[in-house]
């Protein structure tokens, strides 16, 4: 059985906003489509025997967000596969559970219980920082994601050779027919020997060409399995999470890796993810993926 795209939703605007670009995405995928919705009210109100007649106003509320979702997405693409469920759970754990299953993860980028001055809720922030499937935060106002800009924006880090967030990307771009932007950031380092034998003349020259280097490495099999996508690649100088989130303007979904390590627990994003999840102007994918455990001394 073919693994369902699954979208979290609360009845917010933002989670309503996921369903929509969730159909596309699982529409274009040919993917079936599975909407849920956590709800705590069995916690709070008591389990209903199974013999009741009466439902309680808590079931009815977290059913009806499910159906309302359900219906939204029935009117954007009739004929796609589509199942729903009310999850007796906390969201986080109840869509970091169906993650395990799913292909994709959708969120919105915040909830409604969340500070209107947030700038990403925090069920969308924790499933993005522990699932271990490709997740994907709407975010964007209703103009950005109107706009087709025929571009998927990739940043390579240093562990990025054929990596789950590079294929990502480059099954996306086949998939909408869209340029993918692939972008290596670099910095000079802040204490290099002014004597070091590579760097005489212009330094940057070095380490724009070994950022070069590293992207042709790191592009090369998937850019062979998928030789009819188009291919931008950049390498510039600066921080990577502030290069990508000014180019995401320009974008219709930005792909970062995010690393998962086993003898790690809590939030693992990264710098870069981190700030686009916060800062983009599109849609976010995150794709975690297992980097080289850091040294003794830096963990």
């Amino acid at each position: 059985m073919e693994s369902p795209l699954v979208v979290g939703v609360d009845g917010s605007d933002a989670s309503l906003t996921a369903v929509d670009w969730a159909v596309d995405e699982a529409v274009r995928h040919g993917l079936p489509l599975r909407i849920v919705h956590a709800s705590m009210w069995e916690r709070y109100e008591g389990v209903v025997p199974t013999w009741a007649t009466d439902r309680s106003s808590g079931q009815v509320f977290a059913e009806n967000i499910a159906g309302t979702a359900a219906e939204r997405a029935r009117r954007r693409a009739p004929d796609l596969p589509l199942s729903t469920d009310v999850l007796a759970e906390d969201a986080s754990t109840g869509l970091l559970r169906e993650g395990q299953e799913g292909a994709i993860l959708v969120v919105g980028s915040r909830g409604r219980g969340e500070f209107a001055d947030l700038l990403l809720g925090s069920v969308s922030l924790i499933v993005a920082a522990r699932a271990h499937c490709p997740v994907v935060v709407v975010r964007g106002d209703r103009q950005a994601l109107e706009a087709r800009h025929g571009r998927v924006l990739l940043g390579v880090g240093e562990h990025d050779v054929d990596s789950p967030a590079v294929r990502f990307a480059f099954r996306e771009a086949a998939v909408r027919d869209a340029e993918l932007d692939v972008v290596r950031a670099w910095r000079r380092p802040a204490h290099e020997p002014v004597d070091h034998l590579l760097l005489t003349g212009d330094g940057g020259a070095y380490f724009a060409e070994r950022s070069s280097e590293l992207l042709d490495k790191a592009l090369e099999a998937a850019a062979s399995a998928h030789p009819r996508v188009r291919l931008r690649r950049t390498t510039v100088e600066g921080a990577a999470h502030r290069v990508l989130t000014e180019r995401s303007a320009a974008a219709d979904l930005l792909v970062v890796g995010a690393p998962r390590r086993d003898r790690l627990v809590g939030l693992e994003l990264g710098r870069v993810a981190h700030r686009a999840l916060h800062h983009a102007s599109c849609p976010v994918a995150v794709v975690p993926q297992r980097n080289p455990e850091p040294p003794e001394g830096d963990r």
